[in-house]
């Protein structure tokens, strides 16, 4: 009798890097630049791991070989998202071979953003500087596909109107009320989708729930006053998340995860210097260890509003 079983297995193709450029008739050009993961599994690969019987292995180099037939063959308005790319690189590994039963792909980028002169943008040459990384995952099934996408290492900061008061105290509390620090972290965003079906997905705007869920997650970051004076960094993230949901009817779901990035006035009082509360000048960027602040905001059951 064998002493185990197999519970899960998905294997493929990581870090497949893939560029695709869009070449227009007036000079106007486009850039995508992509690391894509593909897993596929099924019952079938079992063998494989149990048995050593490759017979139904789709090799991994395969898989790559299909991202860059894919990245050819398709439409640019499928290739240049990368939420849209994600979702047909599935939908054609689970249609094209019958033994596979679920492939999940994972579309990462690092946008480029184009070169600006005298105030325009130019045609073809591009800059990435401090930019946010944006990714799309999506999983398909022979019914079904579901897709999510978001966005990480968007760093925001803001030196003032953020407070942490009132909070719990006990013989282990030696942080006192700051009804106004400096405020910094690097934003974990995602989001998911309620269509499950390759025609409504294809229909998504995904650029612009992107470019909204970013829009909204600064904009109350930085100006909703509901997130100053007597707010946490929990209502600020409930805030944002709240505001996606509300302006995109696409969007099921949304999650944060925000590590408080701590910047401390440093204590200049043995020089002979006031720098604490509201003296506060010169800071002291602390790394570790961060507050982390995570929440997932869900669409209101209909009904229940």
């Amino acid at each position: 009798m064998e002493s185990s079983v197999l519970k899960s297995q998905a294997y493929g193709k990581d870090r497949v890097r893939v560029v695709r450029v869009v070449r227009r008739a007036d000079g106007w050009q486009e850039i995508a630049d992509y690391w894509v993961c593909c897993l596929l599994s099924g019952a079938q690969f079992e063998a494989s791991y149990t048995k050593g019987d490759n017979r139904l292995v789709v090799a991994t180099d395969s898989q790559k070989n299909a991202v860059y037939y894919l990245a050819k063959t398709l439409p640019a308005d499928k290739v240049m998202v990368p939420e849209a790319f994600a979702v047909e690189i599935a939908a054609f590994m689970v249609n094209k071979y019958a033994h596979v039963t679920t492939c999940r792909v994972k579309v990462t980028t690092k946008p480029w953003a184009r070169m600006q002169f005298s105030g325009r943008s130019h045609p073809h040459a591009f800059c990435r500087e401090g930019r946010e990384t944006r990714w799309a995952e999506a999983v398909a099934t022979k019914l079904a596909v579901s897709l999510t996408a978001g966005f990480c290492d968007l760093e925001v900061l803001k030196t003032t109107n953020s407070a942490f008061v009132d909070f719990w105290r006990d013989e282990l509390t030696t942080l006192p009320d700051m009804p106004d620090r400096m405020l910094s972290t690097k934003v974990l965003c995602q989001w998911a989708y309620v269509a499950k079906t390759l025609d409504a997905l294809r229909g998504t705007d995904f650029d612009a729930v992107y470019a909204g869920a970013r829009r909204n997650t600064l904009d109350v970051f930085a100006n909703d006053p509901r997130a100053w004076v007597h707010a946490s960094v929990q209502t600020t993230l409930y805030i944002m998340a709240d505001r996606i949901i509300n302006d995109f009817a696409a969007v099921d779901d949304v999650h944060y995860a925000l590590p408080n990035i701590h910047y401390f006035p440093f204590d200049l009082s043995p020089f002979g210097l006031k720098n604490l509360r509201a003296d506060a000048e010169v800071y002291m960027p602390i790394a570790d260890p961060s507050g982390y602040i995570t929440a997932t905001v869900s669409r209101a059951p209909k009904g229940k509003l």
